[in-house]
């Protein structure tokens, strides 16, 4: 074993393993000048991004499709040894067709592998609100965080009831989050509704988060008035904003002060 193999050896065993993913990612690209390209593989599924990309990047080197390797290893789709590094990473470098490999995953036994399926789905553009909706209601904090996000771009698509049924105290913290920030990015009315129906919410953070929405609330510029429910609804806001405030909101919103 020459020098420079003896020094490889002693450094990125340390590298590879460590727990900061710069160090990690500049272990794995090393791989590449140590001669050991064929090691990154195993980190394309690492769960840091930065490392997911130096290993496609070293497998690409050594004229591997980085996209094939992510196929391979989401298939078949209840594998309950799936990382989900590996399902992101699928959808970091895949196409939209790739999409056909994920979907499945939203059913997947882990987490992850759900929350993750999701973000992939996100990041490839292939979001589809009737397939995500019943996520809002799973059992992972992460997989309803994700789910939340994805919908936001089609929440005003979504039944208004359904969202406000979710904001109830009978459901878990984390699905009432979801809900919220869903009817929040809807606007107008609905918005404004969640919101203060959610001002007594013994949940102190829910509380906060409602608030907030008021006080960021505006009437929709579509040039029509509001209905009686707004001026009551801001009438119930009244300890958020001072007097000028209010009055300034009930006449953009074009109700009676």
């Amino acid at each position: 074993m020459s020098r420079r193999e003896d020094a490889y050896e002693e450094v990125l065993p340390p590298l590879l393993s460590a727990r900061n993913p710069r160090t990690r990612s500049a272990g794995v690209t090393a791989l590449r000048r140590a001669g050991r390209p064929g090691q990154a593989e195993a980190f394309l599924s690492d769960r840091s991004a930065l490392v997911r990309a130096c290993a496609r990047y070293v497998v690409r080197q050594q004229g591997a499709d980085p996209a094939v390797r992510y196929r391979e290893r989401c298939t078949p789709s209840d594998d309950p040894d799936l990382p989900p590094g590996a399902v992101i990473g699928l959808a970091e470098c895949g196409n939209r067709a790739d999409a056909g490999f994920l979907r499945p995953l939203l059913a997947h036994p882990a987490a992850g592998v759900r929350a993750r399926a999701v973000a992939g789905l996100r990041l490839l553009d292939c979001t589809d609100a009737e397939q995500l909706r019943p996520l809002l209601d799973d059992p992972a904090t992460g997989v309803v965080r994700e789910t939340a996000t994805a919908l936001l771009p089609s929440a005003g698509e979504l039944p208004a009831d359904w969202l406000l049924e979710r904001t109830g105290t009978d459901r878990p913290p984390h699905v009432r989050v979801g809900a919220f920030r869903l009817l929040d990015a809807r606007g107008g009315t609905v918005a404004l509704r969640a919101a203060v129906g959610l001002f007594q919410d013994p949940d102190m953070k829910l509380r906060a988060r409602a608030e907030q929405a008021a006080r960021r609330w505006h009437p929709p510029q579509d040039g029509q008035r509001a209905d009686a429910e707004v001026g009551e609804l801001l009438d119930r806001s009244r300890h958020l904003f001072s007097d000028d405030m209010l009055r300034r909101l009930k006449w953009e919103a074009g109700v009676d002060s």
